[in-house]
């Protein structure tokens, strides 16, 4: 069986318990003895995260945004999480200094525009805490937008203590990006949270992986995107799965995964499509991967697979 332990919420289990162990929230959390098969591609540290670290707590791959994980726990461990080797154990959260170290490397690289608060869960910090990092990253003057991703609106939303205030008095703006995967994770509570998030100024949006058994389908990403939209969240990416230890029974193919994203671009709007993307192994950085519209021989094909002519450049 996998060495990664099992982490669920009491209101995940009663989902799960309702659901059955063979619905698509179960399949993300309960552990698989297919976990303990690894394969010679799969790495420990699948997106190159340690080649990109000057200082604790900090992942600074691309030069106008970083990447702050104050805390690298979580509410749940999700089965096929890219950093299921690094999250947990006793020194999980940033001490005060090392997050003063982060912070002013931060503050020391005045082309960082962006900081994406990660880990773990941020939102698995005390209000308190949370709310004075957020502070202190609205008081450095370069950086214009702070990203937030989290779990806990679908994994644990009774537990979700946002730091309403702090984030209303940003001069930056705050944008929520909600791990999200299948539509039967939008509860009556999970929008609940939404809503207590939206009302403290933030914008949200979403992520989603693209896993086998879970949402490998164009009618579960179809019925996904356009319930998130509906609530007024935006989809922002859709993951392809990453080379972590243990995952390749969720992972697709890179061609059918480029397929199920063509047919679900024909079948709804452009709110409605996320941005197809791959991480390169060993620290390359995010790609976009979606299949291409435009071929090599001068045609253009349309949403419904027809092929029309269009003039190259001389």
């Amino acid at each position: 069986m996998s060495p990664f332990p099992e982490r669920l919420t009491p209101y995940l289990r009663d989902l799960i318990a309702a659901e059955g162990p063979d619905g698509p929230i179960a399949r993300q959390y309960l552990p698989d003895p297919r976990e303990a098969e690894t394969r010679p591609e799969e790495r420990a540290d699948p997106i190159g995260d340690a080649a990109h670290s000057p200082v604790k707590g900090v992942v600074h791959r691309y030069g106008d945004r970083a990447l702050l994980t104050p805390v690298m726990a979580c509410p749940v461990h999700c089965r096929f999480c890219f950093r299921r080797e690094a999250v947990g154990g006793p020194h999980a959260r940033l001490n005060d200094d090392e997050l003063a170290a982060a912070l002013a490397y931060l503050r020391a690289h005045a082309e960082v525009w962006e900081v994406i608060l990660s880990g773990g869960d941020p939102l698995t910090l005390p209000p308190e805490r949370l709310g004075r990092i957020v502070a202190e990253l609205d008081g450095i003057p370069h950086v214009r937008v702070i990203r937030i991703h989290t779990r806990l609106p679908v994994a644990d939303p009774p537990r979700m203590r946002f730091p309403a205030a702090a984030a209303r008095a940003c001069r930056a703006p705050i944008y929520a990006v909600i791990h999200c995967n299948h539509a039967s994770e939008l509860t009556p509570a999970a929008r609940d949270a939404f809503d207590a998030l939206r009302a403290a100024g933030v914008h949200l949006l979403a992520q989603t992986v693209l896993l086998r058994g879970v949402n490998d389908s164009v009618e579960a990403l179809e019925a996904l995107m356009r319930d998130l939209v509906a609530l007024g969240v935006m989809p922002y990416h859709l993951h392809h799965p990453d080379l972590a230890r243990g995952t390749g029974h969720f992972r697709l193919g890179l061609e059918e995964g480029r397929d199920l994203v063509r047919r679900l671009s024909a079948r709804v709007s452009g709110l409605c499509r996320p941005t197809y993307v791959l991480d390169i192994p060993g620290g390359h950085g995010k790609v976009p991967v979606a299949a291409s519209h435009v071929g090599d021989d001068g045609w253009v094909e349309d949403w419904q697979g027809g092929r029309h002519p269009y003039p190259r450049l001389p």
